[in-house]
Order: structure tokens, then sequence, then C-alpha cells
């Protein structure tokens, strides 16, 4: 991790630069855009990582079920990539599962080595609950999906 960096929770302030990051990202075709007031709904999902007091990325860990929560909306500033920026916000919510006693996570993704490399393995996506599906309706790619889904057991 860069010095300076500080991994946190997010904090209400934080929503609108949050939204502005991922749906950037999304405007790619890389994830599901965020209304800010959803972003709101969920803030206690989200982690951030700060430069001084700057956001430059952010992801959540959405809790789906007794035993499993999502890693959704990874986005960190293409300023910011390939400096552990990202590896160290999935660690945030791979250690937030464990303290929540939660057994797996899983992710959809277009950039599956990435999470590889955090112990996740490719699995069916049929093999995920249906409740996970929940917001594929609001996807442009919706039902020709080409993420992949990948889980990590803890």
């Amino acid at each position: 991790m860069v010095v300076g960096i500080k991994v946190d929770r997010a904090k209400v302030k934080d929503a609108a630069l949050m939204q502005q990051l991922i749906n950037w990202f999304a405007g790619q075709g890389e994830m599901l855009p965020r209304a800010l007031s959803e972003i709101y709904e969920d803030i206690r999902d989200f982690f951030v990582a700060r430069d001084g007091d700057k956001v430059i990325a952010c992801t959540a860990l959405h809790v789906s079920w007794l035993d499993l929560a999502e890693i959704r909306s990874l986005a960190v500033g293409e300023k910011s990539q390939n400096q552990g920026i990202g590896s160290s916000l999935v660690q945030a919510c791979l250690n937030e599962a464990r303290e929540l006693g939660i057994p797996s996570v899983f992710c959809l993704t277009r950039r599956p080595a990435f999470f590889e490399k955090h112990g996740f393995r490719l699995i069916d996506k049929m093999e995920l609950p249906h409740k996970v599906w929940a917001e594929c309706y609001r996807c442009p790619k919706f039902p020709n999906c080409d993420e992949v889904a990948l889980i990590c057991h803890l």
C-alpha cells in the first residue's frame, strides 16, 4: 500500500465522490451505476481508500444471506491503480466478513485474475442463490451477462 493512503469505513460525506468514481467505471461498462440515494442507504457497506481527505477508491461488502456476502462496486481511480489499493479494499471486505461470521464471499466481475490473487475461485453463476441476481435487471447487458462469478471460502 502506498504511504499516506488509508483504508477506512465510508462516511456520509464521502457518498458524492464515491458515486462519481463508481459511475465513471459504470460508464465504461465495468460495473453497475449507483444512485446517490442508494449509496447513502448502503453507506455502512462501504470502505474507502483516502489520500489525505480525498476518496480515491471504494468498495462494498453487501451481506446477501446468513452464509454469503458480495464484494461490489470496487472502483479505484485511474491515477491510483496498480498500487495495491484495490487489494487493500478487498482485504478489508474479507476481514469484515470474518468478523461478521460470514463463511463465503462472492463477486461478479470482468476481471477474475485480480480476485483469484485474493483466494477467490471461479464458479458457475448458477451455483449462487437467485437472490443475488436482484440487481441484474438494471444492467444494460441483461440478460447477456459477460461477468464471471468467483467465490472465496473463509
